[in-house]
Order: structure tokens, then sequence, then C-alpha cells
């Protein structure tokens, strides 16, 4: 009796795994759909996702106007605010762009200040200016919120993180220049995960992760094309199981990682047909786990899903 039931155990492993490759294999991503099918859209260089599915990219140079445009998980057009300049509710090359979880957008401009809008585009607040002081910034080049609505800023040029509450008050910072642990060259993105663990892209393509006060957590990376390396590191961000997926951008792919560092998979070439990348920049993940990216030299944003395999006859 006990034999026989050890062998119906191996045969339904062994069918399992003729149906399902990806329980020996790791699965793959699988393109969904791109947009605009029209030029709409000129170098996107950050995309956010609020809680009802909605993507919202910077378009950072279309004509010379800088705006924020908002689309449905399906890439229909919704709205759009902004312009160049630098009174209230205009842009002047926006960097990274964030959604907290009551749907407020918060954006970083390269000249040195965020600004904060509503889901609809309403113009709420606003903070920091040129410098090195707190709440001051040099080359601004990311921003994330976590669950607490607190903001955590990449100061590029300042070598830090800065951290502000959902009002802009400024919090804590931390980092230096230089390439030991919790020091930066410069940042290139950053993103928060559930549990306000703070990951962080450089410029010298490696990842750092944090805790929420700024302690030094792990590292991996290095500048390399294969797995694990990077060239040209920019968009980050973080899934619901704490997942990181990162835009390797020169290398015109897309890599993930569990929360350790571990590498899991990769999707992306260089090219302009659906699933190629030319320039990746900005990423942002949706509670589904779809990932959305701004492809910016093909300008566009292509999302995709985690491939399923589907048993016979199903």
């Amino acid at each position: 009796m006990r034999n026989g039931i050890i062998y119906l155990i191996l045969a339904v492993t062994i069918l399992t795994c003729l149906w399902y490759p990806s329980a020996l294999e790791a699965q793959e991503y699988e393109f969904v759909l791109s947009w605009p099918e029209i030029l709409v859209l000129e170098s996107p260089s950050g995309v956010a996702v609020d809680n009802s599915g909605n993507l919202y990219a910077a378009d950072t140079i279309n004509n010379r106007i800088n705006r924020i445009q908002k689309f449905d998980s399906a890439g229909k057009f919704l709205m759009k605010w902004g312009t160049e300049g630098s009174d209230d509710g205009e842009f002047y090359g926006p960097s990274g762009i964030a959604v907290d979880g009551s749907g407020n957008v918060y954006l970083a401009d390269t000249d040195e200040r965020i600004q904060k809008f509503d889901s609809a585009g309403k113009f709420l607040a606003k903070w920091g200016t040129f410098g090195q002081y707190n709440g001051e910034f040099y080359g601004l080049s990311g921003i994330a919120v976590d669950g607490s609505g607190n903001i955590y800023v990449a100061d590029s040029n300042n070598f830090r993180v800065q951290k502000f509450d959902s009002d802009g008050n400024f919090l804590a910072k931390w980092g230096t220049w230089g390439s030991d642990d919790g020091e930066f060259y410069g940042l290139s993105g950053i993103a928060v995960d559930g549990s306000g663990n703070v990951y962080v892209a450089g410029i010298d393509d490696r990842i750092q992760k944090f805790d929420s006060d700024g302690n030094f957590l792990a590292k991996w990376g290095t500048r390399g094309s294969d797995d694990g390396e990077f060239y040209g590191l920019s968009g980050i961000a973080v899934d619901g199981s704490g997942n990181v997926y990162v835009a390797d951008t020169i290398n015109c792919r897309i890599q993930k990682f569990d929360s350790t560092g571990k590498f899991l998979m990769k999707w992306g070439t260089k090219g302009s047909d659906n699933g190629e990348f030319y320039g990746p920049s900005g990423i942002a993940v949706d509670s589904s786990g779809n990932v959305y990216v701004a492809d910016t030299d093909n300008d566009r944003i292509q999302k995709f899903r985690l491939a399923g395999i589907i048993p016979p006859g199903k």
C-alpha cells in the first residue's frame, strides 16, 4: 500500500512537470501591449501606477511641453496636465514620479523641486530648491513613497537620499560620496517595498538596500552584461512580494531579483519590436504583478505579465 502511494506521488509529480515546465525552469514575462499607437509620447522618463491600475507617465520632452499623462491599465488615454515653466503645475524636465495610497502624485523635477498633485492633476503643494542643505536638491533623479506616505528622494549630485513626510517636512537623510556601503557616486533611481525598505540604483551600476532609517542592509550588481550585472541603471521598482525590477538601460533589458538580490530572470533586447527596448528608463509594477516600462527612445510604454502555462485540455 505504501509503495503504491509513493508511485502515485511520483506519477503526479512527473505529469505536473510535463504540464508546467515552469516548475523546473524560471517563468518568463510575456508582452501584453504597448501604447501609444500614434505618437503622443516623446521620451517618457518615469512611470508610476496607482491602486486602481492607472498609469502616470512623465512625458519629458514632447515639443518642449513637459507634462504628466494618465492612462488606464489598457493604455487608454485619460487626461494630462502640465506645461514647461517654473510656476505651480509647470515642469522643466520631470525626472521621477510616484503615487501614494490615496492617489496623490509626486513629481521630481530637474529644476530641483518636488510637486504634489491629486489624481485629477490639481496642484496641492511643492517644496525644494537648488542647494545642499536639508530640503534642497542637486540633480533630482527619482522619487518613491512608502505605505505611510513618507517620500524618499534620490538627490543624485548631493550623493544622498532625503526623506520627507507627505507635506514636504524634512525627516532624515543618508549617504555621501564614495563606493563603500551606504555611499554613492550618484543616484539614478529609488523604490520602497511594503516593509519600508529602500532600494537605491546607483550610476556605478549597483543596487543598495536600506531600512527606512537609512541603515545599510545589502548590495548587489556591478558593470557588465551578464545576469546580475548592469550597464546604465535607471528605473527601479518593487512588487507586493518584495521582488525588485530594474531597468538595465544600455543593456536594453529588464532584470528581476528577489529582495536579497538573488537573480531571478531577465527579458528584452535592443530593438523596436514588441518586447524589445531602446533605452528603457522608468519602471512600475501594479498590484497584479503587471510590469510597465517606459521605453524611452522608442517613445512608448510597454506592459508585460508573467506568462502562465495552461495544462493540456484546458
